[in-house]
């Protein structure tokens, strides 16, 4: 940033200045090491007369609070010696490199001629070659950013309303070939307003019509239109909804440009203009398809990232199981997926009968949190629950010995943590929990009375450091109403504090919960317990063990 001859100021979300190269001192007369921990906008923003620009109305700062790239040809900004200077203005996002978001403006000297206002969002002006860039630049920014196609569509009306037009519509082709109307924006008292009686689905693609429209969806380069351009005898369904748009938002102008993906056109871009005397011309039509070729790519991944995590609902709901109904005990499990990643991963919960009287309880963690670790989560839960159905009377550490070598030779995991259990109901009616653990959290128990304590016996290692070590079994007898938990790190775990502090956390939210229903004991752990920031998937397993028998009775 010290090569740039421009000023560089850089400032963090707040607006505050982190730092400046040194051509600060050359151009603003002010000492780069000073400005640090200043707000840009009250330090140098000023208007014509040496005023103070409000806060509300100045696009520089709106530009670095809303992450987006901006330009501005004629700023007046205050020098250290109490001079005014005239200076051009560029805003882009700027990562800090500690992830917090931040923004670097660049002042430099307006090119001659440059005596244009502040650009205060309407469109007036043709765009410059440097309002052109910065639009593209804003463009890539503000579509790549999401995976959500609703969000993208959006997103792209908000970039060329009203700076390029008054209104923008989107057409949207689906995976069946039909079109839908998903977005009708009109500009007005400074806010873009969905029309949402002029959306909604549209009759089908005419091969041969050489409409504006029709063309575009086929995939034919843009084109312009108007009123008049739909005022003949319709040749197609397609061609009436034109008219009643053109007649609905007043459009005297239009530019049409199709979207098109990687492989297939996925919709149309339409852009009106109401208000503007403007017509749109040959000119426009460049700047509409570089705009339009971006969205096209990012309505791709995002459709694409929509159509991976389809799959990966739908194998969540093959790979999680339903729980077995075992008389006397109450039992709930929970799935989250991680908030940034596919909607399935590594952690899983299982529970099975092994006998009449007898039931496997499983949780576990592969490595990861995405689509391999969840094939790699069915590989090893698939595989113990072969061998602990073959071996019913089998100890849980016995049982997981055996997972542990299979593992090492056969199935495609790095690494994972689990605890296998068997429940068994005593001839004394009471619950007995056997199990071992590899390397995984600990189990809660929490009494009906509101103690908490973690099962921490039984600690082996996790599965896949092909290290042979004993792994030991405990038995625990579990209290009548009593609840026992067991879950995976992420509701614990978070990068700012140590896991002790997570355990503590879950273990006092645990215990203040224990007379709520199993239901509504997870839900609340989950809303009270899982770290803002958590970045993994959980899985939960609880169960409660029912109020001792009533002796005496008659």
């Amino acid at each position: 940033m010290h090569g740039i001859e421009a000023v560089a100021i850089v400032v963090d979300d707040d607006g505050l200045i982190v730092t400046a190269n040194s051509a600060v001192q050359q151009v603003l007369r002010r000492n780069p090491e000073e400005l640090v921990g200043q707000d840009f906008h009250d330090l140098l923003r000023r208007d014509g007369h040496g005023q103070a620009v409000p806060r509300s109305r100045c696009a520089m700062r709106k530009a670095l609070f809303t992450g987006s790239t901006r330009h501005g040809e004629a700023g007046w900004f205050a020098r250290g010696d109490g001079a005014l200077i005239q200076l051009s203005w560029l805003v882009t996002p700027h990562s800090l490199g500690t992830g917090r978001p931040g923004g670097l403006a660049l002042l430099y000297e307006p090119t001659q001629g440059d005596t244009l206002p502040e650009d205060d969002g309407a469109p007036s002006a043709p765009l410059t070659e440097l309002d052109r860039l910065a639009l593209l630049a804003e463009t890539t920014t503000q579509l790549t950013s999401t995976l959500d196609v609703d969000e993208t569509v959006h997103r792209l009306a908000a970039l060329a309303v009203p700076r390029l037009a008054d209104w923008a519509v989107v057409d949207l082709l689906t995976e069946h070939d039909e079109v839908r109307r998903v977005l009708v924006a009109q500009y007005r008292d400074g806010v873009l307003i969905d029309r949402d009686d002029l959306q909604g689905p549209m009759p089908p693609v005419p091969e041969e019509s050489p409409m504006p429209l029709s063309r575009a969806l086929r995939g034919a380069a843009s084109s312009l239109a108007g009123p008049s351009t739909y005022q003949g005898p319709p040749d197609s369904g397609i061609a009436l909804e034109q008219r009643r748009l053109f007649t609905a938002t007043g459009i005297h102008s239009a530019a049409i440009a199709p979207i098109r993906g990687l492989r297939d056109v996925l919709g149309a871009l339409t852009l009106g203009r109401s208000e503007s005397r403007d017509v749109f011309g040959a000119a426009d039509l460049p700047l509409l398809e570089d705009i339009t070729r971006r969205a096209g790519l990012a309505l791709d991944n995002a459709r694409l990232y929509q159509r991976q995590r389809k799959v990966a609902e739908t194998m969540q709901r093959h790979l999680l199981p339903q729980l077995p109904t075992v008389p006397g005990l109450e039992m709930t499990a929970r799935y989250v997926p991680a908030p940034h990643a596919s909607s399935v991963g590594g952690d899983w919960y299982d529970a099975f009968a092994l006998t009449g009287s007898t039931h496997a309880l499983v949780i576990g963690d592969v490595v990861g949190h995405d689509l391999d670790a969840a094939a790699g989560m069915a590989q090893v839960r698939n595989m113990l629950r072969a061998f602990a159905w073959s071996q019913p009377a089998a100890a849980p550490s016995a049982v997981v010995k055996q997972l542990d070598d299979a593992v090492m030779h056969i199935a495609e995991v790095p690494m994972a943590t689990m605890i296998l259990a068997r429940l068994t109901l005593g001839d004394d009616s009471q619950w007995r929990l056997r199990w071992t653990n590899a390397g995984h959290p600990p189990p809660l128990l929490v009494t009906h009375d509101g103690q908490a304590r973690y099962l921490d016996d039984a600690h082996g290692m996790l599965l896949g450091t092909g290290v042979d070590s004993p792994r030991p079994d405990i038995l625990t007898v579990l209290p009548p109403r009593a609840t026992l938990l067991l879950y995976t790190d992420g509701l614990v775990e978070t990068p700012h504090h140590s896991i002790d502090h997570g355990l503590n956390r879950l273990s006092r939210h645990a215990a203040s919960l224990a007379h709520r229903p199993l239901a509504a004991f997870c839900d609340s752990l989950l809303e009270q317990v899982r770290p803002d920031d958590n970045d993994d998937d959980v899985a939960m397993l609880a169960l409660r063990t029912p109020a001792p028998a009533q002796s005496g009775s008659p």
